[in-house]
C-alpha cells in the first residue's frame, strides 16, 4: 500500500495490532526533487501526515519519524545541533522540514509520543544504486567514469548501514517522546576524494593521472550545499556511536554490488549523471 492512501493507512491501523511505527517512507533523491518538487511535497509531506494521524488514533506507544541532515541547510563551518534552525535549500530537505513540523504538532498538541531523527548519508549493499556510492561502484564495474557534480569539493558524512540500524534501535529504546536527535558521524569525505578512495579500490591503482582518466566533471544541480556536519552527542548520551570503520564499510558494499547489481530493475537508468525524468502519476490526493 502507499502512506499518501489514507482509507489504506486507516484499514492497516485498524486491522494490524501496531504499536510501534518507523516512518523511513518517503521520495529521498534531492536531483530529482528539482523536476518533481510536487511530488516530493506530496509523499513526504502528506504521506507523513496521513501515516502520523493515523498513528495518533491508533494510540500506538511510539512514532519514530526519519529525517535527514539535509533539513539544516549547508555549512563550512558550524556545526549543527537539534536546536539549530532549519534552513533546507532544495525541494527534498523543505519537504522533509515541512514533515517534522506536522509530526511534531502531535507531540505539542496531544502529547503524542513522537521522536524525529536526523541522520547523516547512509549508505551499504542493497541501496538503489542512484545514490553516490553505488552509482560510483556501479559505473566502475562496468568500465565507465563516475559523474561529479560541479567542482566535487562538496563534503558528506557517510554512516555504514548497520550502524544507522543501531541509532534507530537505541531510539526506539531510549529515545525521549518529544526529542530530535541527530545521527551523525565525524567521517567526512568529499565526492571528488570518494571517487578517487573507488577508483583506488575497484581499478586497483593509485595513479593519479589515471584516477583523473576514470573521473567525468558535469553540471552542478541548481543547489549544492558544501557540508552538512552534525553534533551527535544527545545520541552519543544514549549509548550510541558508529563503530564500523570506513575500510570495511566500503569493502563490503563493493562486494556486494559486484554481485547484485543486475538485479536492481531499472538499475541502469539510475546510473546517468541526472535523473531521468517521468511524468508524475499522482494516486488519489489531497
Amino acid at each position: 500500500g502507499d502512506i499518501c492512501e489514507p482509507d489504506f493507512i486507516k484499514q492497516l491501523f485498524e486491522t494490524e495490532k501496531i504499536d510501534i511505527v518507523l516512518h523511513f517512507a518517503a521520495q529521498t533523491h534531492v536531483d530529482l526533487s528539482f523536476w518533481h518538487a510536487l511530488e516530493f511535497t506530496y509523499v513526504n509531506v502528506y504521506g507523513t501526515n496521513v501515516l502520523v494521524a493515523a498513528a495518533h488514533e491508533a494510540s500506538v506507544e511510539k512514532f519514530v519519524y526519519v529525517s535527514t541532515d539535509e533539513v539544516y541547510g549547508g555549512s563550512t563551518d558550524e556545526e549543527f545541533d537539534e536546536s539549530s534552525p532549519k534552513r533546507p535549500t532544495n525541494p527534498y530537505a523543505s519537504s522533509k522540514a515541512a514533515a517534522e513540523c506536522f509530526v511534531q504538532s502531535y507531540w505539542e498538541r496531544y502529547q503524542f509520543p513522537v521522536v524525529i531523527t536526523r541522520s547523516s548519508n547512509v549508505y551499504g549493499p542493497h541501496q538503489y544504486p542512484e545514490k553516490v556510492i553505488p552509482k560510483f561502484i556501479s559505473l566502475l564495474q562496468q568500465n565507465r567514469k563516475c559523474c561529479i557534480h560541479g567542482s566535487g569539493l562538496q563534503r558528506r558524512n557517510f554512516l555504514y548501514a548497520t550502524d544507522v540500524v543501531e541509532a534507530f534501535l537505541t531510539v526506539l529504546k531510549e529515545g525521549k517522546p518529544g526529542e530530535i536527535y541527530n545521527i551523525g558521524t565525524n567521517f567526512e569525505m568529499s565526492i571528488t576524494q570518494l571517487a578517487k578512495e573507488l577508483i583506488h579500490l575497484i581499478k586497483k591503482t593509485s595513479s593519479e593521472s589515471e584516477m583523473e582518466h576514470w573521473m567525468d566533471y558535469v553540471k552542478d544541480r541548481p543547489s549544492n550545499d558544501l557540508r552538512y556536519p552534525m553534533n551527535s552527542e544527545k545520541m552519543h548520551n544514549l549509548g550510541w556511536r558508529p563503530k564500523v570503520p570506513w575500510r570495511e564499510g566500503i569493502t563490503k558494499t563493493i562486494e556486494w554490488y559486484t554481485e547484485n547489481f543486475h538485479n536492481w530493475k531499472n538499475s541502469e537508468k539510475a546510473l546517468e549523471p541526472f535523473p531521468v525524468t517521468e511524468p508524475f502519476a499522482q494516486l488519489g490526493g489531497p
